[in-house]
């Protein structure tokens, strides 16, 4: 077919699929949908790899330069008032907007931020400044309470200018033309330089983030397109035309030395082919799976102890949904993933708690959450464990014949494209798709049933192993809720008293009385609603309280299983997703039926 038509009649049948959207529901099989919308995508799907033939952009957006403090703002070193330069001056501010954080209590944040700060004084204040508790940067601090709290106080008007303002630059620098289509740029603003955080302990906690310049980066557009302009005085690092990826620009940040893009937003097309083929590489190893596992089972019995090791890591990949995990630099954080697990990690319990051979896992995983689990396991399993730590110091590794490398290439053999995180996005999807069966009534108000689909997203991020500590306002939160389902539970016992009197009245009385008691009825109807949405909202934000939903919501679930789950239980998909992860998924609301299953 002629590509203009081809491309016609797409955009032909997508307006009308679009329009008639809810007669499609009732009126069409969206199993044709699917195979529509799948088809299109491996037919507009460049075979050599290439993802574009023109891009085109305005490159990034940096962040503004410095503004010295005013000059009644003071920084005082051991009781003395002392001018610093203005390099020294803007890393002093990192840490003074910080003074009531916890970080600034951790020696090793403090000895960071102190050593690069020392290195972009002057030799002058170097020479003075040796001591960090002498630094009094209170003044500094206050200022910055004093900004916030004006900003907070804002007019309506002074918000809306800074509104428009940011509404110019986006139009300017947050769009980019691919192939003709005018694509959204996700992250084109460039991060401020600071003091980096980290997650957990962190061994760079407090090290200066410095400030990337347009000698940083790397652009990367089509030869033919209008090439950026860098700001006046400055030029770019480089200039690519590589149509194999699709990164706008790219630098590499001074911490740890990963190295950062500019993309496309989560909604573009480019963006929706890639999840889309995620989840369709995860449904195919839906189709491998058993095959897979037995052959890892028989492998636990192998002759070779690489192939045992291998097989037992494999099975926890599966089993639990561990990350691989890559050897790490002394100077990272000490985080491990299944392939790089200790001997002191994990613990051996032939009995525990009424189970048989149950092993212990007690390690930092990605971000330094800690992962903490009990986990009962086959026989064979727990004795192998037993030869692997046989001999060792609790320093050694227990894998000690295996790494990410070999793991990923036996699972590109056993299914070409499959991945450890292919595993956790197979059985995050499966464990959804099984949760919202069981858990789902159809009977059940709008309400009961969010907090199903809650529950459901719940024991997949407890898999995953998303944790958050509890938001400091938690406890006030459910206060403020529990009050609110205090006073509706007065309003409803004083509507149930009007109703049984306007009932008495309208028994014998008038027509009039006898609307006047319907009306009563209605309200005491609504009343009841709100309680429910209220008890419901309460059980929901204390279930929820040590677990973040939305990691695996956006990364590991086929959104379609939501999809479908909302148009079968008749829930609106702005209750489950909101207005930014339903232009991401756009792809998988216009493709699931509610038929469909992962």
């Amino acid at each position: 077919m002629n590509v203009k038509i081809r491309r016609v009649s797409i955009i032909f049948i997508r307006n009308i699929f679009s329009k008639y959207h809810h007669r499609y529901y009732t009126k069409c099989k969206f199993k044709l949908v699917e195979q529509f919308y799948a088809s299109r995508w491996e037919e507009e799907k460049k075979s050599d790899g290439t993802k574009w033939t023109f891009l085109e952009h305005k490159g990034p957006v940096f962040a503004p330069p410095y503004e010295p403090l005013p000059p009644n703002i003071k920084f005082y070193y051991n009781g003395k008032e002392m001018k610093l330069s203005q390099d020294a001056e803007e890393v002093a501010t990192f840490y003074a907007r910080m003074l009531d954080h916890d970080y600034t209590t951790k020696p090793m944040f403090n000895s960071n931020f102190f050593s690069d700060w020392r290195e972009v004084m002057t030799d002058a204040e170097r020479a003075k400044i040796v001591d960090l508790s002498k630094c009094n940067f209170k003044e500094m601090h206050a200022y910055f309470l004093q900004k916030s709290e004006e900003r907070k106080a804002m007019t309506k008007e002074e918000k809306q200018k800074i509104k428009e303002k940011n509404e110019e630059i986006q139009k300017e620098y947050g769009f980019c033309t691919i192939d003709g289509h005018k694509e959204k740029i996700g992250n084109f603003k460039i991060e401020p330089p600071g003091l980096f955080r980290g997650r957990g302990e962190h061994p760079k906690m407090g090290k200066l983030k410095k400030r990337v310049m347009p000698e940083d980066i790397l652009i990367n557009c089509s030869k033919k397109s209008k090439i950026p302009q860098p700001p006046p005085g400055h030029k770019w690092k480089e200039v690519r035309h590589d149509p194999n990826v699709t990164w706008l620009a790219s630098w590499m940040e001074n911490i740890q030395g990963q190295i950062k893009y500019v993309m496309l937003n989560p909604s573009s097309k480019l963006k929706g082919e890639k999840d889309w083929q995620k989840y369709e590489t995860a449904r195919k190893l839906a189709q491998s799976i058993d095959k897979i596992r037995a052959e890892y089972r028989e492998d636990w019995k192998s002759k070779e102890m690489r192939i045992r090791q291998r097989a037992v890591a494999l099975y926890f990949i599966d089993k639990l949904a561990l990350r691989a995990g890559n050897e790490k630099d002394e100077d990272q954080a000490d985080t491990v993933g299944c392939c790089s697990l200790r001997v002191e990690h994990i613990s051996l319990h032939e009995q525990k708690d009424g189970k048989e051979y149950v092993v212990v896992f007690d390690f930092l995983g990605k971000d330094s959450i800690r992962y903490y689990n009990e986990v009962p396991v086959e026989k064979r399993v727990f004795k192998n464990l037993q030869l692997f730590m046989e001999g060792k110091s609790p320093t050694d590794d227990l894998f000690d014949r295996l790494n990410t490398t070999i793991m990923n290439k036996h699972l590109n053999e056993l299914m070409e494209g499959l991945t450890a995180k292919v595993f956790r996005t197979y059985n995050a999807s499966w464990t959804l798709q099984q949760q919202l069966d069981k858990l789902t009534n159809p009977d059940d108000t709008e309400a009961e049933k969010i907090l199903s689909y809650n529950r459901a997203n719940r024991a997949v991020a407890i898999l995953c192993n998303h944790q958050r500590s509890v938001p400091k306002t938690h406890a006030k939160s459910m206060e403020n809720l529990k009050a609110k389902i205090e006073s509706k539970k007065e309003a409803i016992a004083e509507a149930e008293q009007a109703v049984k009197d306007a009932k008495h009245e309208a028994k014998h009385g008038s027509v009039r009385e006898k609307v006047v008691y319907e009306k009563k009825k209605k309200t005491l109807d609504r009343l009841r609603d709100q309680l429910t949405k209220l008890e419901v909202q309460a059980t929901d934000k204390e279930e929820n309280k040590e677990i973040a939903l939305g990691t695996s919501k956006l990364n590991y679930l086929d959104p379609r299983i939501s999809v479908a789950w909302c148009k079968k239980n008749n829930v609106p998909i702005e209750k489950i997703y909101n207005k930014t992860q339903r232009d991401k998924f756009r792809w998988a609301i216009d493709m699931a039926g509610p038929d469909y299953v992962f």
